[in-house]
């Protein structure tokens, strides 16, 4: 299976069209709408509830964007269908609520974000929901084990990894060693098998991206693109932009 040519042919808003200074908040519904009426592929997160529930959103816990704190592990679909963001009405949504909002009239790329726990729940219920779906749409993680959970539960949907060249700043230091090893260079990639990869603008050029491109011809999408310089690389070494902080063609 090849990358869809869907996946490259306009840019992706990054977790949606968002714009905090018009109210327009990532991952919520209006900046799904937005994507939609610039006529953009949207990128958005799901993370795993107690329940089991793919939730469309970045952080693992609640505060950051939103009323309330915790974990969104520790609490019900239900409970988080409730939060609201701040300094809006919208509320939380779920993977299928996204869908059915979409209702595919642009792609969604998928990212799902893990613990890194080898718990594969959120990739069976995305399967599950995308089970009924017809729209455009891809999946794609930072965990190689999640990757590989898509290959085993979704082997006809598109798939992608996330990926950086190194994973020794801050936000990586939960892992075990091992764990960064392993993400590496994309040495999994042959048993992820990765149709696209996604990657660190502010690290490319990098070896291993160039060699998913141009040796297994798996598209290139550059990550998280804000700047002129950045646009201006994404367009040098990768196929296609995932972008925030602007509106291209504009």
């Amino acid at each position: 299976m090849r990358a869809p040519d869907w996946l490259t042919r306009r840019p992706v808003a990054h977790r949606g069209l968002h714009d905090a200074a018009r109210g327009i908040i990532e991952n919520m519904p209006a900046a799904a709408d937005a994507a939609i009426a610039g006529n953009f592929a949207i990128e958005c997160d799901i993370q795993l509830t107690a329940d089991g529930e793919a939730m469309v959103h970045h952080d693992d816990t609640l505060g950051r964007l939103t009323e309330g704190s915790g974990p969104l592990l520790a609490k019900t679909a239900a409970e988080l269908k409730a939060v609201k963001f701040k300094d809006t009405s919208e509320q939380m949504m779920t993977l299928g609520e996204l869908c059915t909002l979409v209702a595919g009239r642009v792609p969604l790329v998928v990212e799902v974000k893990s613990h890194f726990d080898g718990d594969r729940k959120l990739v069976r219920r995305m399967a599950e929901v995308l089970s009924s779906y017809s729209g455009p749409v891809v999946g794609m993680s930072f965990d190689p084990d999640q990757v590989l959970a898509l290959r085993e539960a979704m082997p006809n949907l598109p798939r992608g990894i996330t990926a950086q060249r190194t994973y020794d700043d801050g936000y990586w230091t939960k892992l075990r060693p091992a764990q960064r090893d392993s993400m590496l260079h994309l040495r999994h990639g042959f048993s992820t098998r990765p149709h696209f990869v996604a990657f660190w603008i502010s690290q490319l050029p990098a070896p291993a991206p160039w060699i998913a491109r141009n040796v297994f011809g798996c598209p290139l999408l550059a990550w998280t693109v804000r700047t002129a310089d950045q646009r201006e690389r994404a367009a040098r070494y990768a196929d296609q932009m995932i972008f925030e902080g602007f509106v291209p063609g504009t």
